[in-house]
C-alpha cells in the first residue's frame, strides 16, 4: 500500500494565531492577532458589547485595570471607547509580547502592559485608584476570591468604582453583594459590581472566604 504523501498538519504551536475584533470606538472593527495558548479565553463579542453598553456613561476619561489581561480584549476595547488610561496585567511571556505588539499597531499611548503575576502586582501600593477593573482569571486557578480581597485591601479602586467579573455557572457568586448588572453567557456568569465606599471595604474583603 502506498504511503500517504499528503503534507502533514503543522503542530498546534505553529498554527496561525487567532484574532480578536474591537467592537466600537476609535479602533472599531480592527482585528488584532492573539497567540495560540492553552486556556486563553477572550471575552466573546456579544458579552463585550453588553458590558460596554453598561459602561457607556462612564468609560470616557476613566482609568481601567485589566487583570489577567490575556488577549487584552477588555482593556483594549475600553481604550478604543475613550478610557484615558488602561493597565493590562499579564504574566505569560508570549501573551505579554503580543499585547505590546498590538498596542504598537494601534499607537495606543494610553495603554500600559505590566508583565507580572497578578498577586505580586496587587501587593504593591497603587499611585492612584482606578475607576473600572476587569477581573477574569483562569477558572481552574481559583484565584478570583483572593484577587477581589487584594483589590479591596490595597486601595486599588476608588469609592464607587465598577468591577467586572466572570465565573463558571456552577460556582457561587464571587461577592456577597448584589451585582449592579449581570448576565449569563453559555456556561459562564458575568456581573458588574459597584465597589463599596471606602468605609465598607472590610465587608467586601469577606469575599476571600467564598470558594471560586
Amino acid at each position: 500500500m502506498a504511503a500517504d504523501r499528503r503534507p502533514s498538519r503543522p503542530a498546534r504551536s505553529s498554527r496561525p494565531a487567532g484574532s480578536i475584533r474591537l467592537i466600537a470606538g476609535q479602533w472599531r472593527s480592527r482585528k488584532l492577532p492573539v497567540p495560540d495558548l492553552p486556556g486563553l479565553r477572550p471575552t466573546p463579542d456579544r458579552v463585550r458589547e453588553t458590558l460596554f453598553n453598561w459602561l457607556a456613561p462612564i468609560i470616557a476619561g476613566s482609568r481601567c485595570l485589566d487583570l489577567f489581561a490575556g488577549t487584552g480584549a477588555l482593556g483594549l476595547e475600553a481604550a478604543s471607547r475613550g478610557a484615558a488610561e488602561v493597565w493590562l496585567v499579564e504574566q505569560e511571556p508570549r501573551a505579554v509580547a503580543q499585547l505590546r505588539e498590538n498596542i504598537s499597531r494601534l499607537q495606543a499611548d494610553q495603554v500600559r502592559v505590566v508583565a507580572s503575576p497578578v498577586a505580586a502586582f496587587l501587593a504593591q501600593a497603587p499611585a492612584q485608584p482606578f475607576d473600572i477593573a476587569f477581573v477574569d482569571p483562569p477558572y481552574a486557578a481559583g484565584a478570583l476570591p483572593s484577587v477581589l480581597a487584594d483589590l479591596a485591601a490595597g486601595g486599588w479602586l476608588r469609592p464607587g468604582a465598577l468591577i467586572y467579573v466572570e465565573w463558571p455557572q456552577e460556582a457561587p457568586p464571587p461577592l456577597p453583594a448584589t451585582p449592579w448588572r449581570s448576565m449569563r453567557a453559555g456556561a459562564v456568569r458575568c456581573a458588574l459590581y459597584r465597589w463599596p465606599e471606602a468605609a465598607d471595604h472590610d465587608s467586601a474583603a469577606a469575599a476571600s472566604s467564598v470558594p471560586a
